[in-house]
C-alpha cells in the first residue's frame, strides 16, 4: 500500500469529490484496498478509471454502461490504450448521434430564443396552428422522428 492513495489524494488528482468516490467504489466502477484502520487506499491506475467515468458520463453515457464497461478491463492490471480504444469504439456510433444531435439543436435553438416565445407550441415561425402536436410530445423539430 506504500504506492497508493488516499481518498483525499485520489479526490484532488482527480477532481473528483470524495463522496463520488464512495458512490463509484459502492457501484463497483472502483475499488479501495482498506488498511488496518480500515481507510480507503487506491492503487494509482483508479486515476484512470475515474477519468474514463468522467469523461464518459460528461458525454451522456450512464453509469450502468460506465460499469460494464470497466468490467470488461483486467482488474488486475493497469489498462492499456488498446482498452480504452475498444470501450470508445462501442460507443462510436451513439456519440456521433449525440453531436448531430446538438448540432441541430445549436443551429436551430438560436431561431427560437431570438424571437422571444420560447415556445414550439405557439410559435408561428416553425409550428403555426400547433401543427407538429399531431405527431406527438416532444421537441418534433429536434429530436429524430
Amino acid at each position: 500500500m506504500h504506492d497508493s492513495l488516499t481518498i483525499g489524494q485520489l479526490a484532488e488528482r482527480s477532481g473528483v469529490a470524495p463522496s463520488a468516490l464512495r458512490y463509484y467504489e459502492r457501484l463497483g466502477l472502483i475499488r479501495a484496498a482498506r488498511t488496518g484502520g480500515n481507510q480507503r487506499r487506491y492503487a494509482r491506475a483508479e486515476l484512470r478509471r475515474v477519468a474514463f467515468i468522467r469523461i464518459s458520463q460528461q458525454v451522456g453515457i450512464s453509469l450502468d454502461e460506465i460499469r460494464a464497461a470497466l468490467d470488461s478491463l483486467p482488474a488486475s492490471r493497469t489498462p492499456t490504450p488498446a482498452d480504452w480504444a475498444r470501450l470508445s469504439r462501442a460507443w462510436r456510433d451513439r456519440l456521433d448521434e449525440r453531436i448531430r444531435l446538438l448540432g441541430k439543436l445549436r443551429d436551430d435553438l438560436d431561431g427560437c430564443i431570438g424571437c422571444g416565445c420560447l415556445s414550439l407550441r405557439r410559435c408561428t415561425l416553425y409550428n403555426p396552428g400547433d401543427e407538429l402536436g399531431g405527431e406527438g410530445a416532444g421537441a418534433r423539430l429536434v429530436l429524430p422522428r
